[in-house]
């Protein structure tokens, strides 16, 4: 059963006490007159307030303590924030009652011999030159050119933007390097730059896509004047001695060498995505014969961690989540609901992986924890001082080993 109820009472002294620090706290901001502000005793606070605005603050004083203790003493795990319901409240006490949200129960019939096909690993001719290619461009030098510009050149530009004739807020940039070819400018902008030069001006006529945040510039026709400052080009190195010797890898100072370190590498990485490839398709199979019901709160609450997760990354990349919604012509509640699926999928696996590590007797020990602290020492190039002090690693560290013992154990029996 994944929701119980609990009823706890919590007695008249416990009360008393909590209704005293809600009566400090309320008192700092009322006025009453004839007294200072937070200065009013509690009898004459009580008879004009009311002894029941009390009750609110109270209540959250009381409340963390009597669910740890409830949780602790029914030795239960909760999954979800609880849905609490006063029952009874009064000078004597208060009657509280939690629904507490457990892991639900699951039962999987089989996990092993499932007869799934490992994906297969191919290297084409293909994939080895592109890969090359772009480790070649990685080694480009960038230079000047009095030549016209072509798709791949860097235009460095000045531009103002005019909607019927009057300047657009946010449409104007001065020595933008604008690579042609990129789409990171609206459709047909970087196109009608091919061909120019360096000290050449152009009016640009575009039209906003219609799905454009802005309301004031969507599917609108506008004109940008642009100036181009500097061309600059990719001088793509050849495969050559000078090459082989900039690269520095050991072995390699041939095309044959290279095409043979590349293709290694790309079956190398292939090998690692097929590996997580292969168990998403074991748990994906194990799924199928599993019967649960997932408790509406828990999903919430991973919606709730995923977005956060999102908000997160988004901040790294200097982006506020408004602004990351405008831009995705999207809303709290459309992500909401988008999130749903892949929230139940990652509570419905993480559920199977759990029985799965009970089942298997899966632990992990404290030596073993210890033994991966010098490995991420050396990862992030922090002292083992440092990666131990950092908060709530070791349960990190634990989670990440039980997952793998427990995908190890899949990708073995399947």
């Amino acid at each position: 059963m994944s929701k119980q109820q609990f009823t706890v009472r919590i007695e008249k002294k416990e009360w008393d006490n909590a209704l005293d620090k809600s009566f400090k706290k309320n008192v700092k901001k009322t006025k009453v007159a004839g007294f200072r502000e937070g200065k009013v005793p509690r009898d004459i606070y009580e008879k004009k307030i009311g002894k029941e605005s009390l009750y609110m603050d109270a209540i959250d004083f009381v409340l963390p303590e009597a669910y740890e203790k409830l949780i602790a003493d029914n030795n239960i795990e909760p999954v979800a924030r609880p849905n609490i319901d006063i029952k009874k409240i009064d000078d004597n006490g208060i009657e509280i009652q939690f629904e507490v949200i457990t892991k639900p129960e699951i039962k999987i019939k089989k996990y092993k011999k499932l007869g799934l096909k490992k994906p297969s690993i191919k290297v084409t001719k293909e994939e080895v030159e592109k890969e090359i290619e772009e480790l070649r461009k990685q080694y480009a030098e960038i230079a000047l050119k009095e030549d016209e510009i072509v798709i791949g050149d860097t235009a460095v530009i000045d531009f103002q933007g005019f909607k019927e004739d009057v300047a657009f807020e946010g449409g104007r940039g001065e020595n933008y390097p604008l690579e042609i070819g990129s789409k990171t400018f609206i459709p047909g902008f970087e196109e009608q730059l091919v061909g120019l030069k360096a000290g050449d001006e152009k009016d640009i006529n575009v039209t906003f896509p219609k799905d454009y945040p802005s309301e004031e510039l969507k599917g609108k026709e506008v004109v940008f004047k642009v100036k181009i400052n500097e061309v600059k080009t990719k001088l793509i190195p050849e495969l050559n001695d000078e090459f082989f010797k900039d690269l520095d890898i050991e072995g390699v100072s041939s095309k044959e060498e290279l095409y043979e370190y590349m293709e290694k590498e790309i079956i190398s990485h292939k090998e690692e995505s097929n590996q997580q490839t292969f168990v998403e398709q074991i748990l994906e199979e194990i799924a199928k014969n599993v019967d649960v019901e997932i408790p509406e709160e828990m999903i919430d609450e991973e919606i709730h961690f995923m977005l956060n997760q999102l908000e997160q990354n988004l901040m790294m990349q200097g982006i506020k989540l408004d602004q990351f919604m405008q831009m995705a012509n999207t809303t709290h509640e459309k992500l909401h609901e988008e999130y749903e699926e892949p929230a139940r999928k990652r509570i419905l696996q993480s559920l199977i992986m759990n029985e799965i590590a009970k089942s298997e007797k899966i632990e992990i020990t404290d030596a073993e924890v210890d033994a991966e602290i010098p490995l991420l020492a050396l990862k992030y190039q922090l002292k083992e001082e440092e990666i131990k002090e950092l908060h709530g690693l070791k349960d990190a560290i634990k989670s990440d080993l039980k997952t793998r013992k427990i995908f190890d154990l899949l990708r073995e029996n399947n």
